[in-house]
């Protein structure tokens, strides 16, 4: 249960003064919250007033100094006390939205000025601005036909309420049917229900760091006193990042301890069905590759549960690593599940799989959830009996209706784009399987501590002997006539070549390759590309089904084609060693780790690969710093680690994908010193309070549930 303190804060926010149906539904679509822990816990409910307090402002306006007419700004905010002299109504009789505008005239000691309105109601002007009366007033000032002027006050209230207006007023991302006015209000309801909480971090720490109490923080960024909360690095977002970041070590910290109770299938050493594909393999394994084997190994025969997450550069190898760490399970007569994002890439793992299994005793099946029934319940029934050693599909693996007769061994391709959720219905498929997650997106090491704390970790960065560095070149799009020529060329000479576009199709058609399109279209590229290069151009995008675009792409892969124009479809898992060439098109719209998940399409075999990016002159400086990054570097870890720093957590992986915690105060360019400071505290504090039971303990308790965390509480074994 949640604990009493909270109940407050997890008050429905259409309990709040102000809040019918209308906003409440707004406010529905601005708050939308799912927990960080179980993402799909809070589907379809509403937000409730702590999901309020965490939506933070993005700035802040400042209207404490109060100015005469003649001192007033006309560049911002400005705050006036001001006497109302004649209400100037425009000419009745005319259409509404046509009449000429309502205007006050009003003055101070230091001039004239007048307050302007736009289809305003005549009667509450008049009962909002009496004449003869003072107004504090307070908004953006012009100087209009030789006049200052304010259109539409920000605020107006008699001059006795002056401290309503002169003081700092948070301004917060916004949606439709909710302004910023409503939202401090709602606000100031928020925060009146924040009471101080135990503390949960150590005295010293507060007093090193000169942090606030939590709701004293929290109280300092929509209630300000001073600009100082709002700096970047202020002890205000510190502590309240530093919470935050806690909450979530901590959570994963419990959930390893939980998942590492029960011991998991002890798997002993049996190779003949590896050994058997290695001699089949027209390469040797990488040291990489055998060095993670090696780590898989030690965790399977140890008698624990493994939890591994595998990270490896594009083109290096990490799904061969995978097939082989499941010949080992298979050989030990048990099952292996190996589950996919997309039916795309489903496919092309167990089309690969199955070469790689032929001649060897070993059976693989597809499993997707399009497929026939008929077909279906067919491999359903063969993996209940045992008769499928590696069942390969997408999500629909871990619907109530598959079953295995001893799974031993999951993996989970590209990862984060799977929420724990699904993570653990797979996992309950066997008896306490080993888990090995893999993802071709390399993922910074602050952001792996946070997403995946809860896992031991591998990295494989060294590429096959063989693999040539890609020669990166960026062109203007004002050349793309000599890209396309130099495609001629290359194609005349055998080669094969992507040409990727960031849309399908475009509102008005050109027969030209203009750089004064907004946007690229893989549809209109595709029949241009066709015109100039012939037949031989394919198309594939996400909106084509999948057996056709399946068959474009083995088209591709044989001789039916020599261009596949495509959109990000081909971003994760498709392998041409043939293609040489990828072209981006407008690739200052991808951000970095696409961009290079992309480039990995070409380079996967002995040949040496081109990737050119075409850019707009008009391009941001971030976007060409982008640039600048993937044309410098082939190392996807460290391109991880400035997309990082470029974009933030939640769009590193080009997307915000499920399985990433969201968070809301942490910024990872700033905030990054504080993951390492929130692990070593949490390693101290379960060390000595293993149950949370003494009073730091309980008051950690109230930090895991007040940022979502209550699943790892319920593993927590009293209290």
């Amino acid at each position: 249960m949640r604990p009493a303190e909270l109940f407050p804060l997890f008050t429905d926010v259409a309990n709040l003064k102000g809040v019918g149906p209308a906003v409440r539904k707004s406010l529905n679509r601005l708050l939308g919250y799912a927990s960080p822990f179980m993402e799909q816990d809070a589907t379809g409910k509403a937000p409730v007033v702590r999901d309020l307090l965490f939506h933070l402002p993005t700035g802040v306006v400042d209207r404490r100094k109060v100015f005469t007419i003649a001192e007033a700004p006309l560049d911002g905010v400005a705050t006036l006390i001001v006497t109302v002299d004649k209400h100037m109504p425009g000419p009745p009789g005319r259409r509404a939205g046509r009449r000429p505008p309502y205007r006050i005239h009003c003055h101070d000691e230091s001039g004239d000025m007048q307050l302007v309105f736009f289809n305003a109601r005549g009667d509450y002007l008049t009962k909002q601005f009496p004449e003869g009366q003072k107004r504090a007033i307070s908004g953006r000032c012009e100087r209009f036909d030789g006049s200052v002027q304010m259109t539409h006050p920000d605020i107006a209230v008699p001059v006795e309420q002056l401290e309503q207006v002169a003081r700092l007023e948070p301004t917060y991302p916004l949606t439709y049917g909710i302004s910023n006015k409503m939202l401090l209000k709602l606000m100031a309801q928020g925060l009146a229900k924040v009471q101080p909480l135990p503390e949960w971090l150590e005295d010293g720490v507060r007093q090193q760091k000169g942090w606030p109490a939590w709701h004293e923080a929290l109280r300092s960024l929509h209630a300000p006193e001073s600009l100082d909360a709002f700096a970047e690095n202020s002890p205000v977002l510190q502590r309240l990042a530093y919470d935050e970041i806690l909450s979530n070590q901590l959570a994963l910290a419990l959930i390893r301890t939980e998942e590492r109770k029960e011991a998991g299938v002890t798997i002993e050493a049996n190779d003949h069905l590896r050994d058997a594909t290695i001699a089949q393999l027209p390469f040797t394994l990488t040291k990489g590759q055998q060095d993670v084997l090696a780590e898989v190994d030690a965790d399977m025969a140890s008698g624990n549960r493994m939890l591994r997450l595998l990270q490896g550069d594009v083109g290096s190898g990490k799904t061969l690593v995978c097939l082989l760490a499941m010949l080992r399970v298979v050989a030990a007569g048990k099952q292996c599940a190996l589950m996919a994002p997309t039916e795309l890439l489903a496919r092309q793992h167990a089309a690969s799989i199955a070469r790689m299994l032929e001649g060897v005793n070993a059976s693989s099946a597809l499993l997707t959830g399009k497929m026939p029934k008929k077909e279906r319940d067919a491999v359903m029934a063969r993996a209940q009996a045992g008769e499928v050693d590696i069942l390969i599909g997408t999500h629909a693996l871990f619907q109530q209706d598959v079953a295995f007769k001893d799974l031993a061994l999951i993996v989970i391709d590209e990862q984060h784009r799977f929420g724990v959720n699904q993570r653990l219905a797979l996992a309950s498929k066997g008896d306490r399987p080993h888990l090995l997650l893999m993802t071709a997106t390399p993922i910074p090491r602050t952001l792996t501590m946070t997403a995946y704390g809860d896992m031991d970790t591998s990295q494989l960065t060294e590429k096959p002997a063989n693999r040539l560095p890609i020669d990166t070149r960026t062109v203007n799009r004002d050349r793309i006539d000599e890209v396309v020529q130099g495609l001629q060329r290359a194609l005349s000479q055998g080669a094969k070549a992507y040409w990727i576009c960031p849309l399908i199709e475009e509102s008005e058609e050109t027969d030209t390759f203009s750089a004064t399109g907004d946007l690229a279209a893989a549809e209109e590229r595709h029949r241009v590309l066709q015109r100039i290069l012939g037949e031989r151009v394919g198309l594939v995008h996400g909106r084509m089904k999948p057996a056709e675009r399946e068959e474009v792409m083995q088209g591709f892969a044989g001789d039916h084609y020599d261009v596949l124009v495509a959109t990000t479809v081909i971003e994760v898992g498709v392998d041409v060693p043939d293609a040489t060439i990828i072209v981006i098109e407008q690739a200052e719209r991808f951000g970095l780790a696409q961009l290079h998940q992309l480039r990995g399409r070409v380079g996967r075999g002995d040949k040496q690969s081109s990737c050119l990016l075409l850019y707009s002159s008009k391009c941001s400086d971030i976007a060409k710093e982008r640039l600048r990054v993937i044309r410098e570097t082939n190392d996807g870890f460290r391109i991880a680690e400035e997309d990082l720093l470029l974009r933030g957590a939640g769009d590193v992986l080009g997307t915000r994908q499920s399985g990433l915690p969201q968070f809301r105060f942490v910024d990872f360019a700033v905030h990054r010193e504080l993951i390492l400071m929130a692990r070593d505290d949490v390693k101290l504090l379960l060390h000595r309070d293993a149950q949370l039971q003494g009073a730091r303990g309980k008051a950690v308790r109230l930090l895991l549930a007040l940022f979502g965390y209550d699943r790892a509480v319920d593993y927590l074994q009293a209290g």
